[in-house]
């Protein structure tokens, strides 16, 4: 019986220098079995190395990585209970769609008739059933995508590793694959660890995400709070838009020169003078320019002292004329104090 309460993945003081670049720096965290795990930031941050040694492809300089409770210390990668799926699908174009999805049990021996039970097994689990006999090159990005889901999961890994797989698909179809990877990582019930530098797919899929920089995690947590409550400038700018704050303007909206920062959906635009609630944070401002999205506006505003914050809007009355219109227009932002968030670097 497989014991709930050991990680999946446990990185202890982990690094992975090379030469003298610091690409994992002493990061430390515990994925639990079955949780959908993201590893978010920019090229180069560190993500893919650990990736990397979670897949036992690589090997960290110092530390120790724990797979299930086990040292993964010099194990190979094909004694690891784990596979990856790459963003390049990496899927035998001469092959067909269900012999590239039995290939795993093909070299464990398994039967025919077992292996194409699972592969048809399989191919409902990705919503692709009677495709088996096609050529990837006769499969949509999304279809090959999820043919390259279904061969890794065919042969029941305790741990699956995403290594950016929506990266090659376009927008409309990336934000419908990510809802997919969520319900059928929730119906197989394993552990996913996702490595992204999209915010979107992290807050999407994510039941906990890290935030790396320069090798290291600046933050980890839940989607909710990584958004609401970032500890860190680069966290705040990162993930989602914010507003930093500092110095001067600090002080006189937040009676405090320490730094904060503000999400722009927080910030109430308003006409000068227009009541505030009680105790809200407040500073003139005029509207410089004025981005319409569809569903929301972006306004950019310079408030006293030559500064600038970002006020996101709702567009719930009016028209996208009406909001290109508020160029130049002179207004009061107002915000709630609960909504400063101090940041610590």
């Amino acid at each position: 019986m497989t014991d709930r309460t050991t990680p999946a993945v446990e990185f202890t003081n982990v690094s992975r220098h090379f030469g003298s670049v610091r690409a994992v720096d002493g990061v430390s965290f515990a994925v639990a079995d079955g949780e959908f795990f993201s590893m978010l930031g920019p090229s180069g941050s560190g993500k893919t190395t650990c990736l990397r040694m979670i897949a036992g492809f690589d090997q960290p300089t110092s530390g120790s990585i724990r797979l299930h409770g086990a040292e993964a210390a010099g194990l190979p990668p094909f004694e690891r209970d784990v596979n990856t799926v790459f963003q390049d699908y990496a899927l035998f174009p001469h092959m067909t769609v269900g012999d590239n999805i039995a290939y795993g049990p093909m070299l464990r021996r398994v039967g025919k008739a077992e292996r194409r039970r699972l592969v048809d097994e399989m191919l409902d689990l990705v919503r692709l059933p009677g495709l088996a006999d096609r050529r990837p090159a006769q499969l949509s990005g999304g279809q090959r995508q999820r043919v390259a889901l279904a061969r890794a999961l065919i042969n029941r890994p305790r741990v699956l590793l995403l290594d950016e797989p929506l990266g090659a698909l376009d927008l409309k179809l990336r934000q419908q694959m990510q809802i997919e990877l969520k319900a059928i990582q929730k119906r197989v019930g394993i552990t996913f660890i996702y490595v992204t530098h999209d915010q979107e797919e992290a807050l999407t899929m994510s039941d906990r995400l890290a935030v790396f920089s320069h090798g290291k995690i600046e933050q980890i947590g839940p989607p909710f709070e990584i958004y609401e409550s970032p500890r860190t400038a680069f966290v705040a700018g990162f993930v989602g838009v914010s507003n930093l704050v500092s110095g001067p303007l600090a002080e006189r909206l937040s009676g405090s020169a320490q730094a904060f920062a503000i999400r722009p959906e927080k910030i109430r635009i308003d006409d000068p003078g227009a009541a505030a609630e009680a105790g809200a944070c407040r500073v003139a401002g005029r509207v410089i320019d004025v981005i319409y999205l569809g569903m929301h506006t972006r306004y950019v505003v310079e408030v006293e002292g030559g500064e600038q914050l970002t006020v996101a809007a709702q567009n719930l009355d009016g028209t996208s004329a009406d909001a290109l219109a508020a160029r130049g227009r002179p207004v009061q932002l107002s915000f709630r104090r609960e909504h400063i968030h101090v940041l610590v670097g």
